[in-house]
């Protein structure tokens, strides 16, 4: 464990860091901004990593419900973490550990652990220096073996849990060097009734920061359209930055589009500038240019894909909408997500199903839904529809299959039903005795062996793929064979564990018991996405007019 002196200040790290706030309200669009800051400055031939500040009380975002923070994003650690951490791996293409994350839970821990074992040699503990300090030796270990980090604190300037951290960076910037420390600040733009651009918002967003002693070097307005000229030399006069360190971030069709306007506006030059990066930077004509070419690439048509789930927010299942979108920009063609109710579905209502092109459902947890889960896997079986079953959406295949093809009547997940007679998903051997449910599933990157000859095998092209998992409840071993003599192929393993499902004579009916979303980015999208994506386009037209399913049927 570190003692208080590994927390002092080392002058020899040599790192470019990029702090991003917010002001005005939540939700902006910080993370998707330094994201797009990170994405230039990566196709200028720099190695760049992220951390995220979320100043919550909860150690990790495991045990939070979707509707508080969307989804909560898997790492290869098996960190479990806010959606943004996310957002860094698909722009920057690189994979973040739980060290990335930051949580107020997670700092406090640590502080409280190294005094209870005496640590501090019987000095008060304060969150001046300890929790500062905790947070400074965080932000610089993520950092190592990287040109820049890119660091976003969650939360609005002005928030009181934020405070300790805003601190952190006060004194993180009297420690580094002048040029090696950049503080861009994103605010609120809005219009007025009249159709002017207001700068209020961001003049007291920037008088608040400054109260707390930072100072921003840049300032990205978030905004229906790009800043007027004469608002941002009102709000360079009035914020005290040059006028050519203020920057508009539009609304944008999608989120992929942002590196391309932010570079438009000249951002990644001044940060290059500014951090004096720029003499190492690639020439422009050597720059990378393959996500321009990617996310402008013409689509030929649309298909319609209906996500299943339980929760009524886009965000609880961004990774399977960006999975979706990645796969339609290696095919050329654009993913409309349509998300159904699975309670909707629950007493067979399956009309919704009808005109949809491919069906997903997702993971999840609780029993709320999952009739109506199993309702659109008998659907999609049935009527040859493409089906993607992830995590529970796997689970639930396997419960479809037993009860309408196996004929075991009452065939559940143990985990939904803990008095069902036949529990086909049951919980994990060694979770038995767990009391805390906090990071007690299957969490991470595992590898799985892939049965040669199989769906799957052509899906990865290998006998093998590794992805991360999220999950307490597996597939019974007591009734895989009767599973497999009744047709069900089990087609990926990992030490006797069943983790892809797949069917013969469909064309295309692929579970996952892992989530292949959380390694889905849009320059090397998902295998099992790809493959659902084809066997969609199969069945369409290349307007993405679904079939007649019954006629598939008959």
């Amino acid at each position: 464990m570190p003692t208080e002196s590994d927390t002092d200040y080392d002058p020899t790290l040599g790192n470019k860091f990029i702090f991003v706030t917010g002001g005005v309200m939540s939700g902006l669009g910080k993370g998707i901004t330094a994201a797009s800051t990170g994405r230039l400055l990566k196709n200028a031939g720099f190695d760049v990593t992220a951390v995220k500040i979320d100043p919550y009380l909860n150690v990790d975002a495991g045990t939070m419900n979707p509707y508080q923070h969307g989804e909560v994003y898997v790492l290869k650690d098996g960190g479990e973490v806010d959606l943004d951490l996310g957002n860094y791996e698909r722009f920057l293409d690189e994979d973040m550990t739980f060290d990335h994350n930051i949580t107020t839970g997670k700092t406090y821990q640590h502080v409280i652990e190294k005094e209870r074992a005496g640590d501090y040699l019987g000095k008060t503990v304060q969150i001046i220096p300890h929790i500062t300090n905790d947070i400074k030796r965080r932000i610089r270990e993520a950092a190592e073996g990287t040109d820049v980090c890119l660091i976003e604190v969650g939360g609005t300037v002005g928030d009181i849990e934020g405070m300790p951290y805003l601190e952190a960076l006060r004194q993180f910037a009297h420690e580094e060097d002048e040029e090696d420390i950049l503080f861009t600040h994103v605010t609120l733009v809005p219009y007025s009734k009249n159709g002017e651009q207001k700068t209020k918002p961001t003049q007291h967003s920037v008088k608040e920061l400054r109260s707390i002693g930072l100072q921003p070097d840049i300032l990205v307005g978030r905004c229906d359209d790009r800043l007027d000229p004469e608002v941002k030399e009102k709000i360079a006069l009035f914020c005290d930055v040059p006028t050519d360190a203020v920057f508009s971030n539009p609304d944008v069709e999608d989120v992929y589009h942002v590196p391309l306007v932010v570079e438009e506006e000249g951002l990644d030059e001044y940060v290059m500038e500014r951090l004096e990066l720029a003499d190492d930077a690639l020439p422009k004509s050597e720059r990378d240019n393959d996500w321009r070419e990617l996310v402008t690439k013409d689509r030929t048509g649309e298909v319609e894909i209906a996500l299943v789930g339980k929760y009524g927010l886009e965000d609880a299942y961004m990774s399977i909408h960006e999975s979706l979108k990645h796969a339609g920009l290696e095919a050329g063609v654009d993913v409309e997500t349509t998300w159904i109710h699975s309670e909707e579905l629950a007493g067979g209502h399956d009309e919704q199903l009808d005109d949809v092109d491919g069906i997903v459902v997702p993971g999840g947890f609780g029993s709320r839904g999952t009739e109506g889960k199993i309702e659109a896997v008998r659907y999609a079986r049935e009527n040859d529809v493409p089906y993607l079953g992830l995590c529970l959406g796997f689970q639930m295949a396997v419960v479809e299959y037993a009860r309408n093809v196996l004929g075991l009547e009452g065939a559940h997940s143990a985990e939904i039903d803990e008095s069902t007679p036949h529990p086909v998903i049951d919980i994990l051997p060694e979770q038995y005795e767990v009391e805390d449910m906090g990071g007690t599933m299957r969490l991470g990157a595992h590898e799985t062996d892939i049965e040669p000859g199989t769906l799957a095998h052509d899906v990865y092209d290998d006998t093998s793929c590794t992805e991360r998992h999220r999950h307490r409840y597996e597939v019974n071993p007591e009734y895989i064979d009767e599973l497999e003599d009744a047709g069900l192929v089990f087609s990926g393993k990992s030490n006797n564990r069943m983790e892809i499902v797949e069917l013969d004579d469909h064309p295309y009916f692929f579970g996952t018991q892992f989530h292949p979303e959380f390694r889905s980015r849009p320059t090397r999208a998902s295998p099992p996405f790809v493959g659902f994506l084809d066997a969609v386009l199969d069945l369409t037209d290349v307007d993405g007019a679904a079939e007649d399913h019954q006629e598939v049927e008959a």
